[in-house]
């Protein structure tokens, strides 16, 4: 939507500032060793999941030791952890994917409830959002001078849709296409800024009014902050004049 940002844009942009405080890498450990538990085994050759986990921090330049560590726990002491996910409506009803990585199931199901009531949303049960939602594999590509060129290339290379954003392309595929598309990319010599498996939203609600913007962000990034949530996806689009006011 053009002169829109939707969530994922906002947050990842948000998330490369986070980068420097350790909060995403630390989000992607968690993720890593999710992916050894569900994926059965700590060999990503053997574990598609944790392949595609690995790849996208890497696509952040986590840190190899990070990896490792990460993988190592899943293993052990990490190997308690369970994947939930929570679908709620935030505030005007916009609709929200959470997806945690938890230990203790009741402890983060009550806070991420609290964080929703808190917010002026309210938790929902399963199926309740999802279907406004669908699995995409996405990859950001930084603009350089000649963006046609880039998204000509982005075409050639087989993605389905592309968002231009102030700094970046945002280009979407199938999820089971998403490797062999950063292959055909780098090797075409584009760069890459990260490439990571998304819900994306398949209609969005417009957030135009700034103060529920402040208010819609800050529920998202309180969910986002939650110790055991690793992601969060809303079908949110704010006008980019009245992001612009509130960040």
């Amino acid at each position: 939507m053009s002169g829109h940002s939707h969530y994922a844009t906002i947050k990842r942009q948000k998330g490369l500032k986070d980068a420097a405080k350790g909060k995403i890498f630390s989000k992607m450990a968690r993720a890593i060793q999710i992916s050894v538990k569900t994926g059965g085994s700590p060999d990503p050759n053997a574990n598609a999941k944790l392949r595609d986990a690995i790849d996208t921090a890497r696509s952040y330049n986590m840190p190899k030791d990070n990896i490792e560590r990460a993988i190592s726990k899943g293993v052990g002491e990490g190997s308690n952890l369970e994947e939930v996910t929570y679908e709620g409506f935030g505030p005007n009803g916009i609709a929200v994917i959470i997806e945690t990585a938890t230990d203790n199931r009741n402890r983060t199901g009550q806070e991420i409830k609290n964080l929703f009531e808190r917010g002026g949303g309210s938790l929902a049960g399963p199926g309740s959002v999802v279907f406004n939602f669908e699995p995409k594999g996405l990859v950001v590509v930084k603009k350089e001078d000649n963006p046609e060129e880039q998204m000509l290339a982005l075409i050639d290379a087989g993605v389905e849709d592309i968002e231009e954003t102030d700094g970046d392309i945002e280009a979407y595929v199938q999820v089971d296409k998403l490797g062999a598309t950063r292959d055909k990319l780098q090797e075409a010599g584009i760069t890459i800024s990260s490439f990571e498996i998304i819900k994306k939203p398949k209609n969005f609600q417009v957030v135009d009014e700034e103060t529920l913007a402040k208010k819609v962000l800050a529920f998202l990034d309180n969910l986002e902050n939650q110790s055991d949530v690793l992601k969060v996806y809303a079908n949110i689009n704010i006008p980019d004049e009245i992001l612009q006011k509130i960040t």
